[in-house]
């Protein structure tokens, strides 16, 4: 190699690097933000203290508006404004939804999918509360996948399905977890019908609790990511229901992801948030209540909430600013909102 293309390679490997680390610190900044609580966020309705049974899940929509489950007599979805000010309830949503999205059509336009848990449907609903699709999951779910009635010791007899949660893929394919139940994982086509089974308790997933599930759009081709409370981690799995891999483990018992950019925020039933980067690494936890006697329950009365501490933390979404919101399991119902602020 002679003098001259010597020095030209040089040239070309150190320009390469220069904007290798270049883009390497403009990544790195543009996540290097913290999370401040926005105190007092939420109005409840009118004529209410608080907003009910809150074993529910949140999203936020296009339009920038909040929509939250809320289960019992005043439960459905609410719908508050970027203020946190309550405007309606949306028309005809169940009143036992654990789980819900709200995904974009490839038109653009938003749809809810969601799965009732006491009711054992999978539905559809336009942003006006039109049900579009309608799913008899326990009729439609092989039998193979359901639980016998067996009484517990308590004499509780277990329902065969206890659906936790709906995602969907680009091409409108459905996937519903039996989260409090078995631990399957229920596929369906775009028009509702009955596709494929997998995951459980058995080998290779061996999960304990998978109670929510999410289409992790990080990755291609992307993933379900499934948040495996009882064994403390995340898991991933092809479309297929194919065994990717643990995530991220030592978690306090994941309910619900959400994802910005790379990141993910991971809501903890026990008392915290963490937000991890594309590998699964850890870079923050927000919120963290180490007091056990007030996390992993519905029973923390108001009188015990600290701003900006959680107790429950159930459910999660991401704002198109970074903002975050978090539903929590509370009987009188608890959301609190952080804003993404720029680290100085």
């Amino acid at each position: 190699m002679t003098l001259k293309a010597l020095t030209i390679k040089t040239v070309t490997i150190k320009i390469y690097l220069l904007t290798f680390s270049f883009l390497t610190l403009c990544c790195s900044q543009a996540f290097a933000h913290d999370f401040h609580v926005h105190e007092n966020w939420l109005k409840p309705p009118a004529g209410l203290t608080h907003i009910g049974n809150s074993h529910g899940e949140i999203a936020v929509a296009q339009n920038g508006e909040v929509y939250v489950s809320v289960m019992g007599e005043k439960g459905g979805i609410q719908i508050f404004n970027v203020e946190g000010e309550y405007l309606r309830n949306l028309p005809n949503a169940p009143k036992d939804i654990h789980g819900f999205e709200i995904h974009q059509d490839k038109s653009g336009k938003e749809f809810i999918y969601g799965a009732e848990m006491n009711g054992k449907r999978i539905f559809k609903l336009s942003m006006t509360g039109e049900r579009v699709l309608d799913i008899d999951a326990l009729a439609v779910i092989p039998k193979k996948y359901h639980r016998e009635p067996t009484p517990f010791k308590n004499g509780w007899v277990p329902p065969p399905l206890r659906l936790t949660a709906v995602t969907v893929v680009d091409n409108g394919e459905l996937y519903v977890v039996d989260g409090y139940g078995l631990d399957y994982i229920h596929q369906f086509s775009a028009k509702g019908e009955y596709l494929n089974t997998f995951g459980g308790q058995g080998a290779p997933w061996y999960f304990k609790n998978c109670h929510k599930i999410s289409i992790d759009p990080r990755f291609s081709p992307k993933r379900i990511l499934c948040n495996d409370r009882a064994n403390m981690r995340l898991v991933h799995l092809k479309l297929n229901g194919e065994l990717i891999g643990t995530y991220a483990k030592d978690l306090r018992r994941p309910s619900a992801v959400d994802f910005y950019g790379d990141l993910v925020a991971v809501a903890e039933i026990s008392g915290r948030v963490t937000i991890l980067n594309k590998a699964g690494k850890v870079l923050k936890h927000i919120g963290t209540n180490d007091v056990k006697t007030e996390t992993d329950k519905n029973k923390t009365p108001p009188e015990k909430w600290r701003e900006g501490v959680f107790t429950s933390p159930h459910g999660i979404s991401f704002d198109a600013k970074g903002n975050l919101y978090v539903t929590e399991y509370n009987k009188w119902g608890r959301v609190l909102r952080f804003d993404a602020v720029a680290e100085k």
